[in-house]
């Protein structure tokens, strides 16, 4: 009688020790499967970037203007012609970014995003005009900007619009409280481009000015 009862205690004990590692190895593969998940998507996604960012090129090659012309007077054969999302793309190669802009108007121009431009921006076409531009630092996918404290004075910003490459030198770095607006410092008989975004685990935002240096056909 007793050999029976410890024979049912170790089985019993046994199904818990089995259901517990059962329970266990659940708990890894539901882990690994949304880090695979997670990771999947996100190489989906720069996969998806690198084939627009590629298209919106390829279209910049078929722009035929041989000097800029100012946004506000592009003619609409030129507007409905080009068919990617994306008006721009900015390339900073100190920091590894590349990236696709959208217009002002549009859903994707969301600093949760993407890099946003700002309503106070001129695009990069306009005299004396400064191109804005908004973005994440810190970690996760839409952190695009968290390398700019990286970025020194004399580091090369390009921006490729409407079928111009502009090429801008950083003039001037610096930090401002952040109050929801950001005071820019700049020569307004200069054309500018100015990068904004949070100093990570601070309450200071930072403002990168460059100022545009070179403008050759894409």
């Amino acid at each position: 009688m007793l050999s029976k009862k410890r024979e049912y205690k170790t089985n019993k004990s046994s199904k818990k020790s089995q259901l517990a590692i059962i329970g266990s190895l659940i708990l890894i593969i539901s882990g690994i499967s949304l880090i695979a998940g997670k990771y999947l998507y996100n190489y989906y996604l720069e996969r998806e970037e690198d084939f627009k960012i590629e298209q919106f090129y390829e279209e910049q090659k078929e722009i035929d203007t041989d000097v800029p012309e100012d946004t506000t007077e592009q003619n609409e054969e030129t507007k409905t012609k080009l068919k990617v999302e994306y008006v721009a793309v900015i390339k900073i190669p100190k920091i590894g970014v590349e990236k696709g802009l959208c217009e002002k108007d549009a859903a994707c121009n969301d600093v949760n995003k993407n890099i946003e431009i700002l309503n106070d921006a001129t695009y990069p076409d306009v005299v004396n005009g400064n191109f804005i531009l908004a973005g994440h630092a810190g970690s996760g996918r839409t952190a695009y900007f968290k390398k700019v404290d990286e970025l020194q004075i004399d580091d090369e910003i390009f921006v490729v619009y409407n079928g111009f490459q502009y090429k801008y030198k950083i003039v001037n770095i610096y930090d401002v409280e952040k109050t929801g607006t950001a005071s820019i410092v700049r020569n307004k008989e200069k054309t500018t481009l100015t990068l904004i975004t949070c100093r990570h685990n601070t309450n200071k935002q930072i403002i990168v000015v460059s100022e545009l240096v070179e403008t050759t056909k894409y």
